[in-house]
């Protein structure tokens, strides 16, 4: 247990040092110009009408989602912290490798079943405020295969964990190597194996719109091979676009909703807003940049649950009777977690908004762009600021605005 110490502490320091090298070196910690910014008061963007609403769902699905947050971390902390978990395990009876896999679907299903009365409030809230059209059965079935790829998933990195472990003392070194690895595969892997099980993509048709999606990566200096469009209309009525994936497995990705809005010059000017804050991403593959970066956030994981683990005995995690509380310690340290992930990832959406300010030159439609997307999404507008710290990956609809304004004024 003290080579196991030692080596975690090794580990944690690595990871903590390289964590924080590469955010200082990657993330654009001032991506725009002047000092602190001066919001556009609310009343002003909005209108009565529509701030009720966007108030009226913001505030019901927040409570919703925290306390399904609540719920799941108290069932984690339960199953894993406790006896029950260990004695549901034990009560799984076929081959090693079977038994893993069996653990976490038990804890897994388990959570979910727990939550589900919530995810169930937030989808009835999502229909009634128009913004799913999804039936339930397909909802139903959306979310039954989220939990079988991330049994799968969870399992397969367990599986990896246990290896490690049992090559002895110097286990967390090989688990945080083996950890960052794979992120990056995937991170890779995940546009061609995952994104297809729920989307069906193809090219974004030749016209107009593809032409000025060609001209603005020329323009932002992005290789582009094309551009795809996921039929995401048959669950949300979201106007969204995306950048996943790198290297050969990179895609922009629109929304069919979005490029089916882009009626009148007013509303191809708000796509094109879209389409080059996400060839802002593309531009500076902040896909990749996000990877390397969660690898060393994983590989600082690995050290500190490595320190966790070397006071208890390896018999007590090393086993699919274990699996539970190593559930639960991830389950605690991904919320822990947030406020940096989020920090950061809010620093790197405002560059791509700088970016594609600059590349459109378009105040007006950006503007028009912030507004449509927070009546849509009905987002709250001025969430409280520790809300927005902890949970907020983006800016909010009133900053985005303003750092419009900072920039192209």
């Amino acid at each position: 247990m003290i080579t196991t110490r030692r080596t975690s502490w090794v580990v944690l320091v690595l990871g903590a040092v390289s964590f924080v090298v590469l955010a200082w070196l990657l993330i654009p910690w001032h991506p725009y110009p002047g000092g602190a910014l001066e919001l556009p008061d609310e009343r002003d963007v909005f209108t009565p009408e529509e701030l009720e609403r966007m108030l009226a769902y913001s505030g019901t699905a927040r409570w919703i989602s925290r306390a399904s947050l609540v719920v799941s971390l108290a069932v984690a902390c339960v199953l894993g912290f406790t006896s029950l978990g260990r004695r549901l395990v034990a009560r799984l009876r076929g081959p090693w490798l079977l038994r893993v896999v069996l653990a976490v679907a038990v804890v897994t299903l388990l959570g979910w079943i727990a939550t589900l009365p919530f995810g169930v409030a937030i989808h009835r809230l999502q229909v009634r405020y128009g913004l799913s059209r999804q039936d339930w059965g397909p909802w139903l079935t959306d979310s039954l295969l989220n939990q079988v790829v991330g049994i799968l998933t969870t399992s397969l990195a367990l599986l990896a964990l246990f290896a490690c472990i049992r090559l002895g003392g110097l286990w967390p070194a090989l688990a945080a190597g083996l950890v960052a690895v794979l992120v990056v595969l995937g991170s890779f892997v995940y546009p061609v194996v995952i994104e297809p099980l729920f989307n069906d993509f193809e090219p974004l048709q030749r016209g107009q719109l593809r032409t000025e999606v060609m001209a603005i990566a020329e323009r932002e200096g992005v290789d582009l091979d094309d551009v795809l469009v996921v039929d995401a209309s048959r669950r949300t009525t979201s106007l969204n676009a995306y950048v996943t994936g790198f290297g050969s497995t990179r895609r922009v990705v629109l929304y069919d909703n979005l490029v089916d809005s882009q009626r009148g010059a007013a509303a191809r000017g708000a796509v094109l807003s879209v389409v080059a804050h996400e060839l802002a991403h593309a531009k500076h593959d902040d896909v990749l940049v996000g990877t390397v970066i969660g690898a060393a956030g994983a590989v600082t994981g690995v050290g500190l649950l490595g320190l966790l683990l070397s006071y208890r005995r390896r018999e007590e995690y090393a086993t699919p009777e274990g699996i539970p509380m190593l559930l639960a310690i991830f389950a605690l340290a991904s919320v822990l977690a947030m406020p940096v992930q989020n920090g950061l990832s809010r620093q790197v959406e405002i560059r791509a908004d700088v970016d594609a300010l600059h590349a459109t030159g378009d105040l007006e439609s950006f503007t028009r762009l912030q507004h449509s997307l927070g009546v849509r999404s009905l987002s709250d507008p001025s969430p409280q600021a520790w809300s927005q710290w902890w949970f907020g990956s983006h800016p909010t609809t009133l900053q985005r605005i303003a750092i419009a304004h900072r920039v192209l004024d």
